[in-house]
């Protein structure tokens, strides 16, 4: 074994000293049940305090300035739509229903929505408004984020940081490499860890984004017209090998094969 694939081999060691292995979610019909490792040190609890802050100060921030949207009927209509989809977040986690649920409108022409830790969603109307999105495509925006948030991807990704920290701090000390090979192995780190897991965490979120909104009663095929359109508003996509986010291409593909896996609950959640 070289000692560059040493490095590699006690970077993902010590990735996983510390950690524990979590089910944040439980059964679904789209199959998402990936075994995530979380650092026990940082709790959920804390994590979703601490986001609390800063979604608060974002809050603030917007309606001192005059951006913070609460009686258009856009605004109306994320409320409406936010009820109905967090309605159904405990089916895939309980405590999720002891969430501080909160929907917000910021008026920005950015295209973007979010959904922090604990429940905390954004939507800035240049999204809607840019991409005439029906509810159906509002729902599935929303799902996907939510789903995140479900999933705890934003720890995922903090225990992932803080693993990488420990293993730069490892790899120097233990086994005395130069800064040319350390470097290498950060950069096999990252790009053989940290961005395809950022790819499944995104894909992740559609398949229970998709599976959210069905059984919301929203339609799961409003996700595939969503992507179509940000396909159409974004101009030179990155690579997708060196991307977080999948290709829309590839992400509209993986949503058709699993809406049919849905379709079902969609169809029961209309006759409520």
């Amino acid at each position: 074994m070289t000692t560059l694939h040493k490095c590699i081999a006690l970077a993902g060691a010590l990735l996983l000293t510390g950690c524990q292995a979590v089910n944040t979610t439980g059964s679904s019909a789209v199959g998402v049940d990936r075994k995530q490792y979380m650092f026990s040190m940082l709790s959920t609890n804390e994590i979703n305090q601490s986001y609390a802050q800063t979604y608060q100060e974002t809050i603030q921030t917007a309606q001192s300035k005059g951006k913070l949207d609460t009686r258009s009927n856009n605004a109306k209509r994320l409320q409406a739509i936010g009820q109905r989809l967090i309605a159904q977040a405990g089916y895939f986690r309980a405590d999720a229903q002891q969430w501080d649920w909160q929907v917000s409108l910021i008026e920005s022409p950015d295209l973007n929505a979010n959904c922090g830790p604990g429940g905390k969603i954004i939507f800035y109307s240049g999204i809607i408004t840019k991409l005439q999105l029906t509810d159906d495509e509002i729902a599935a925006v929303m799902g996907h984020e939510i789903a995140h948030a479900l999933r705890e991807h934003s720890r995922e990704a903090m225990s992932k940081a803080y693993g990488i920290e420990v293993a730069k701090i490892g790899l120097g000390a233990v086994l005395g490499v130069s800064q040319d090979t350390l470097a290498l192995a950060e950069t096999a780190v990252e790009y053989g860890m940290t961005l395809p897991n950022s790819r499944g965490a995104e894909t992740e979120a559609d398949l229970l984004g998709i599976e959210l909104a069905a059984r919301a009663g929203y339609n799961p095929n409003a996700a595939v017209s969503l992507w179509n359109k940000m396909e159409q508003a974004s101009q030179g996509a990155p690579a997708e090998f060196m991307s977080t986010h999948p290709s829309s291409s590839t992400r509209i593909s993986n949503l058709q094969a699993n809406i049919p896996k849905v379709m079902s609950l969609y169809e029961q959640a209309r006759k409520r």
